[in-house]
């Protein structure tokens, strides 16, 4: 293991040092400057794998940016936006993503819920926030020969309040990969009753990656090797597949998804292409218009990403985006400079 780090650090620092990167996404090569990180948090023990970001309701330059260690001796970190350890849960089981939502009613208040999937022991840990005080877990895909949960998404429906969890593993069926759980409060704790069970696999690889839209009521996830499905969030309107999409658009992984609304119904999702250290950028309001932008970032061989369009101060005015990265780290981006990139890569692409 002393090597396998060692070696991420020697990578990172090589990419880092490469000033920029060579680009065909429209036929004609464009030499694009890789975006660089307004900060780099502190190392982590093992190995980064997900971040989510809590806005703080009080003062939103006080928001932290959570984000899991993935080892058998693994953590769950919080971090200042200046990248420092705040707070950290360790001694957890191979965690691997994590996500956040806003609201649970715990205890007659409403708590806001991290879920962190733990691999080893078949569970999604459950911490309000901002303390991470453990208040609950699920025990998932139970009955199942292929268990080892990896992805994990949270949703809230915007008509009722109910919160969910949705959770991807390691290996699965051909339909059926994911399951989702409804959240309550049973003797004091948060536990979870499963609503569903959907989600087409193509078999190639895995699933880890799964981001919702609230507001649209979509789930996307990362079918590795393979491309980013589409369905409903609310499991009342049922299983069917809406749509595929960046099918051939990757270099080979298809990895973190992170959606950032411009305005009611229109926005960006981006998607990590790990292998190739960038992040394809997709229409929020239509995915069928294919890959719109693809954006080069120092991050290494990244996996999980989050963004927010919040405003959190002078040093992120319209939002972060944070993308983990090899060397135990995750980085934090202005969102102005990932937007100004995107806006260029689509300029560029009309003049062909």
């Amino acid at each position: 293991m002393i090597f396998k780090i060692h070696m991420k650090n020697i990578h990172y620092i090589l990419a880092l040092s490469v000033l920029s990167w060579v680009i065909s996404c429209t036929g004609q090569k464009e030499v694009i400057e890789k975006l660089k990180p307004a900060v780099i948090t502190e190392t982590v023990v093992h190995d980064t794998d997900d971040p989510a970001i809590w806005i703080n309701p009080q003062d939103a330059s006080k928001s932290i940016i959570i984000g899991t260690d993935k080892d058998t001796d693994g953590g769950l970190y919080a971090f200042d936006l200046n990248g420092k350890i705040i707070h950290k849960v360790l001694g957890l089981k191979r965690p691997n993503n994590v996500d956040l939502e806003y609201g649970f009613i715990l205890h007659g208040k409403k708590t806001d819920i991290a879920a962190v999937t733990e691999r080893e022991t078949n569970k999604v840990k459950l911490y309000a926030l901002p303390e991470l005080k453990e208040v609950g877990e699920i025990s998932v895909f139970e009955g199942e020969s292929e268990r080892g949960p990896m992805g994990v998404s949270m949703y809230k429906n915007p008509e009722t309040g109910d919160l969910f969890v949705i959770v991807g593993r390691k290996s699965g069926p051909a339909d059926g990969y994911l399951w989702q759980y409804k959240l309550a409060e049973k003797n004091g704790s948060v536990t979870g009753e499963v609503v569903r069970k959907f989600g087409k696999y193509s078999g190639l690889k895995e699933i880890e990656s799964i981001a919702v839209d609230d507001e649209m009521g979509y789930i996307y996830y990362s079918d590795e090797q393979f491309g980013v499905h589409k369905y409903y969030a609310d499991p009342e309107k049922g299983n069917e597949e809406l749509s595929v999409f960046g099918k051939g658009d990757f270099k080979s992984d298809v990895e973190g998804i992170s959606i950032y609304p411009t305005s009611k119904g229109k926005g960006y999702i981006l998607v990590s292409n790990q292998q190739n250290d960038t992040f394809n950028v997709y229409l929020r309001e239509d995915q069928s218009k294919g890959r719109i932008a693809e954006i080069p970032i120092s991050t290494l061989e990244s996996d999980g990403s989050e963004v927010t369009n919040v405003n959190l101060g002078p040093k992120f005015p319209k939002g972060v985006f944070v993308a983990m990265s090899n060397g135990r780290i995750f980085h934090l981006y202005d969102w102005r400079m990932v937007e100004k990139a995107i806006i260029s890569a689509m300029k560029a692409g009309n003049k062909k």
